[in-house]
């Protein structure tokens, strides 16, 4: 039986298309609203992300660092985070959900207890971006016990020797950094270069799936189509900036975005 990550990417094969991931910030701005925006974008979105919020977000450009502070400044911590994955998993319980951050924050909640509260809430799947191959073989170990996808990351400079060992430990996805930024920086490498970077890391594995994030918008989200799964973020969490400083819905306005992204993928 293939888990939802893996029956996702294969509804968006099927249809020919890219899987969308989001990217939200979890507990932004309020555990109810980030609980709202959830369900909306889900309509249009295959796999979602969500955010741990941290106060130091050192991968982090702008607009995601301005979304962990709404949260934290809210009062976000991990077991509302837990909670908000739990209530939107009795609404959609299919949709997949990623849970993504910094390994300090586990290693302070505890890593066994972390992983039986992703379990018993839902979370199908982990990115940690602190936590490189090789130390992160163990931890990825307990998530594969735990029926959790642990993904790996992998850069335009890593070498071919060492992106052979990552897939070759990885599980069924791994998450390719399309440019050496924070995220949400602005493309500084051609949509051609990182099919061509995508495609040489595809040819190690083919059957493992791979998903380009950091920079993606929806001005170039329509040229990197031929990827497995592409990831938006920056420009999500700055939508709901910019709803809530004109006192407008995010929910509306961030849904209305997803199914822009979406459309421009088909």
């Amino acid at each position: 039986m293939l888990n939802p990550i893996s029956e996702a990417f294969e509804k968006a094969k099927q249809e020919n298309r890219p899987a969308l991931l989001t990217y939200t910030v979890a507990g932004d701005s309020t555990k109810k609203q980030s609980l709202e925006i959830l369900k909306s974008i889900s309509k249009n979105a295959d796999i979602l992300e969500l955010g741990l919020p941290h106060n130091t977000p050192v991968a982090d450009g702008s607009q995601i660092q301005t979304s962990s502070y709404r949260a934290i400044k809210n009062g976000i911590e991990i077991n509302s985070i837990f909670e908000i994955v739990k209530d939107f998993k009795k609404f959609n319980k299919n949709k997949p959900i990623i849970l993504m951050g910094y390994y300090n924050m586990i290693f302070q909640y505890g890593e066994n207890k972390f992983l039986h509260k992703c379990k018993t809430s839902g979370v199908n799947g982990l990115i940690i971006v602190d936590l490189p191959w090789p130390e992160n073989k163990e931890f990825a170990k307990k998530c594969k016990k735990n029926s959790i996808l642990f993904i790996q990351l992998l850069s335009p400079t890593t070498t071919n020797k060492r992106l052979n060992k990552i897939i070759k430990d990885s599980h069924q996805m791994n998450y390719f950094i399309s440019m050496l930024s924070t995220t949400g920086g602005k493309l500084k490498v051609s949509p051609k270069q990182i099919l061509r970077n995508y495609k040489k890391i595809k040819r190690i594995n083919p059957k493992k799936k791979i998903v380009i994030g950091f920079g993606i918008t929806e001005k170039t989200i329509g040229k990197l189509k031929s990827a497995d799964g592409l990831v938006v973020g920056s420009e999500i969490c700055k939508e709901i900036t910019r709803s809530l400083k004109s006192r407008q819905s995010p929910v509306t306005n961030v849904s209305k975005l997803v199914k822009n992204l979406k459309n421009k993928i088909l």
